[in-house]
């Protein structure tokens, strides 16, 4: 069951401290690094926890990644700050996406942060040249898109292609609702089944994505995917920063 993932990639560094006064000079808080942790995020997140779920994978991603640090209070969990670097990223040389043999992968995983690897026509070529895609994707929603097998956005990213969606989209839409769990076409409800306490959104949505596609492959039914997907976010929102998802921490 190999399976390609497409897209950026980035370096999440989180950096832990302790926050015990207020500058005088400004009404800041005075933050005392403690420790740091690095992951590496978007498409690889999608492919590390895609491998961790036991399903073989390749990667076509950017060279140029990205950094995002998140300054955060280690009592609280309470980000302060984040710093962004390079946040655009290099094009896909359609060279090298024409010559990529689709047909030896049972799936395609499109991770799209919007930040340039990606564009439009390009995403229309690679749902043109295979059956099985997945896609979630910061751009608003079009025409370009429309024969993606699976479309996972947000609800926040649903209100942004409103209006395309209920005029003219028929595929596989799966709409994210955070602690609300997920929607499948606007219509099949899929509430979280155990709420866990929350302590870090970070990575979530590529830990539900990687989760839809490992239980899809497995079982080809789009409604136990997304349960099991509800599963693995609600899993990673309970750890400290980036998380990589496992049926042993699902406890499966």
């Amino acid at each position: 069951m190999n399976v390609l993932v497409i897209g950026e990639s980035c370096i999440d560094e989180f950096e832990y401290g302790k926050c015990g006064r207020i500058c005088p000079e400004a009404p800041v808080p005075i933050f005392a690094p403690l420790e740091e942790k690095i992951n590496f995020g978007m498409s690889l997140n999608v492919l590390a926890n895609l491998m961790s779920l036991d399903i073989p994978c390749n990667i076509i991603t950017s060279k140029i990644r990205p950094i995002k640090k998140r300054y955060i209070d280690e009592v609280s969990n309470q980000m302060l700050l984040r710093v962004d670097s390079n946040d655009n990223v290099d094009n896909l040389d359609w060279k090298k996406l024409n010559n990529i043999p689709f047909s030896e992968y049972e799936a395609v995983v499109i991770s799209d942060y919007d930040k340039g690897f990606l564009d439009r026509e390009q995403i229309r070529y690679i749902a043109d040249a295979h059956p099985l895609t997945f896609m979630d994707t910061k751009k608003t929603l079009d025409e370009w898109c429309c024969n993606i097998k699976f479309v996972k956005i947000n609800e926040k990213e649903y209100q942004e292609s409103w209006s395309f969606l209920h005029e003219g989209y028929r595929n596989n839409l799966i709409v994210t609702l955070g602690k609300r769990g997920a929607t499948l076409n606007f219509r099949e409800n899929f509430p979280i089944e155990d709420e866990h306490p929350v302590r870090d959104l970070t990575g979530a949505g590529d830990t539900f994505l990687a989760g839809l596609v490992a239980s899809y492959l497995k079982d080809k039914d789009i409604p136990t995917a997304i349960k099991f997907a509800n599963k693995c976010a609600a899993w990673a929102v309970t750890q400290k920063g980036v998380a990589v998802v496992s049926l042993d921490k699902l406890k499966i």
